[in-house]
């Protein structure tokens, strides 16, 4: 007799062993065909997804898993990875098959072929895909040897899957899956047939590294997305359109902000009004420095190797890392500022009364990241941070944590962010520390969530090599998420470096350090505003308050002395004197997302006023200046 235990608490006896689809269908035909898979449990071991063919011979819990759970959506990508693989060796039997795993959003398989692959090849592909799923083919599971497996696929050519086997310690479980004549290597589970794989679409083909080492041969990675529902995939794609016409790159060109250029790898140029939006964005993050106790301090661009060998970072970090030689000395070029934060900490001896002490740098980074991977604005090689770093006793370390996370919610609304991710980043394998310090560190991060009802997820194995770490993800406009604010505890780093303070008993102790950020890069930062706002930027963060345009040459002076005036209030305003028509002169700033247009001519003139036009054609009519000054102050600080 088996018994399972359902999520509800019911349970349901068997005579014997039973396979997780036919539990599905004695609790009913419609759970029946919609299971994809299921997770069970059994006494003394963790939660385990399994195939709907997996046979449950034991008294054990049971969820089934569909296509409305998140496990069901994975598994439904990850199968329509196989499927694409399937289709691409009909199609293309001398293409090789690589690696194919799921990606936010979708999925991705690599592949080895004599060609590139085209868009014409593309359509086929996803084409036959359809065919495939529509016949609706049995997908199984097979464990076979692993000398047996490594055989079996050099035999048909199949090098590369070949090599990811033979890199599998001898005597694990080799787990195949079957769906017609295709035959890959997987942990699974998968979906039971093709037929469940209904809704998919295959969006590009990129190149890629075999195993992500560029020192060996370039593949053909083509990326798809799957989904549930037609629904779903509909919005997804909606939102990939809006997306790119949000790309603050193509902003960034059109509004005359920044550029890139290939003798600069994955650095800025910044333009006056670019330069004019970060500056805002720094003069705001400095007062709130100011108004939460931090001291604003500078260290080096370039420090001795020796300090980032003690701090852990060369061997950890190396290979993201800039260097330098200088009269037989080797430096490196900061990747973080953390290291230079203790030195300052550690000049002069701090009582536990100075406690805390808040540290704030605007401080220049760089890192060696992989040309492949650097992407505009999100993803540079050099970058600023609004980084800082608190100095506090264990006992301090709860509140200062509560106290940065209501901040940093206060920044983000401030910016136009409500919605906020939490998620907790526990110990990675690859870390510093002792076992105990980790279980300090990840308790006291989760426990300062828990005080401020703020809702979290567990990142296994995601934290920092010197210490776990709170990730604050921001939802922008178009609905992605983007994580940016984090705070990380240390207790190994500032002991490395000998950091120190005096307690109440004039022992030595040394402090805790937490790492935090708010905004993170501001590159990244200032990149995500233009893509929620479509470069349309709030009015205390516009390079341009606002223009001011004379219908014709009568006016020019009254426009420019309005110019001057709201100028000389601290606005950022313009003049376009240009013989123009008006009618062009409005266009052209309306595409310049510029908040406010300023229409003057001579009855304004002779009135004092001017005729005001708010963004998206918006007619705010004629009004005294003083009237449009105040607005515009209220707009800033109000920051709308």
């Amino acid at each position: 007799m088996v018994q399972i235990t359902l999520p509800d608490g019911s349970q349901r006896s068997f005579d014997g062993p039973v396979s997780v689809g036919d539990v599905a269908h004695s609790i009913g035909a419609g759970l029946g065909r919609a299971a994809l898979a299921g997770r069970v449990t059994t006494k003394g071991a963790e939660p385990t997804l399994v195939d709907t063919s997996y046979v449950i011979d034991q008294d054990a819990e049971l969820a089934i898993i569909t296509a409305k759970d998140p496990e069901g959506l994975e598994i439904i990508r990850h199968s329509t990875a196989h499927l694409l693989a399937y289709a691409v060796q009909e199609l293309y039997p001398d293409a090789q098959v690589t690696i194919g795993p799921v990606i936010d959003n979708g999925f991705y398989y690599d592949f080895a072929y004599k060609r590139p692959f085209t868009p014409e090849d593309l359509t086929a592909i996803e084409k036959k895909m359809a065919e495939l799923a529509k016949a609706d083919i049995p997908v199984s599971r097979e464990v076979w040897d692993r000398d047996e497996a490594v055989a079996f696929f050099k035999s048909i050519g199949e090098t590369y899957k070949a090599e990811i086997i033979e890199s599998i310690p001898s005597g694990e479980t080799i787990s195949l899956y079957r769906e017609g004549d295709f035959i890959d290597l997987c942990r699974g589970p998968h979906v039971p047939s093709t037929g469940k794989l209904k809704v998919f679409k295959l969006m590009k083909v990129a190149g890629a590294y075999w195993r992500g080492d560029s020192n060996n041969e370039m593949l053909q990675r083509i990326y798809g997305t799957a989904w549930a529902t037609k629904e779903d995939q509909k919005a997804y794609l909606t939102m990939l359109e809006e997306a790119e016409k949000r790309d603050h790159r193509r902003l960034g060109r059109e509004l005359g902000l920044f550029q890139f250029h290939e003798d600069a790898p994955g650095l800025i140029y910044w333009h006056p009004k670019g330069w004019t939006v970060w500056q805002q964005v720094e003069q705001y993050m400095r007062k709130i420095y100011q108004q939460n106790g931090y001291q604003e301090v500078k260290a080096p661009q370039i420090l001795d190797l020796s300090l980032w060998k003690k701090t852990g970072h060369w061997d950890n970090y190396s290979e993201n890392m800039f260097t330098t030689e200088s009269e037989n000395r080797v430096y490196g070029l900061k990747p973080m500022n953390c290291p230079g934060h203790v030195q300052i900490f550690n000049q002069g001896l701090h009582s536990y009364r100075e406690l805390p002490i808040r540290y704030g740098e605007f401080g220049q980074c760089h890192r060696n990241e992989p040309s492949g991977s650097l992407h505009g604005m999100m993803r540079v090689r050099g970058f600023t941070q609004d980084d800082g770093h608190i100095f506090c006793t264990e006992d301090q370390l709860q509140e200062e944590c509560i106290n940065f996370t209501a901040l940093l919610q206060k920044v983000y609304k401030d910016f136009g962010f409500t919605e906020i991710l939490y998620k907790v980043a526990t110990r990675p394998e690859k870390r510093i520390g002792d076992d105990a310090v980790w279980d300090k560190a990840e308790a006291a991060l989760m426990e300062s969530l828990r005080r401020t009802n703020c809702e979290f997820e567990i990142a296994e194995g995601d934290g920092a090599f010197y210490g776990p770490k709170i990730e604050y993800t921001l939802k922008d406009a178009i609905g992605r998420h983007w994580q940016c604010g984090t705070i990380q505890v240390d207790f190994s780093m500032p002991a490395r470096l000998g950091a120190e303070y005096v307690d109440a008993n004039d022992q030595r102790r040394t402090p805790v350090m937490l790492h935090r950020a708010i905004l993170g890069s501001f590159e990244r930062f200032i990149g995500i505003l233009l893509e929620n706002y479509a470069g349309a930027l709030p009015v205390w963060l516009a390079p341009e308050h606002a223009v001011v345009c004379c219908i014709a040459e009568s006016s020019a002076d009254y426009a420019k002395q309005v110019a001057d005036q709201l100028k000389a209030q601290g606005y950022r305003v313009n003049s376009d004197l240009r013989g123009e028509k008006i009618t062009r002169k409005i266009r052209e700033h309306s595409m310049q997302k510029v908040p406010y247009i300023l229409v003057v001519g001579d009855k304004e003139r002779e009135a004092g006023t001017v005729a005001v036009r708010g963004r998206g054609g918006l007619d705010l009519g004629v009004m005294p200046l003083a009237d449009f000054a105040d607005r515009l102050q209220n707009d800033i600080d109000t920051r709308q």
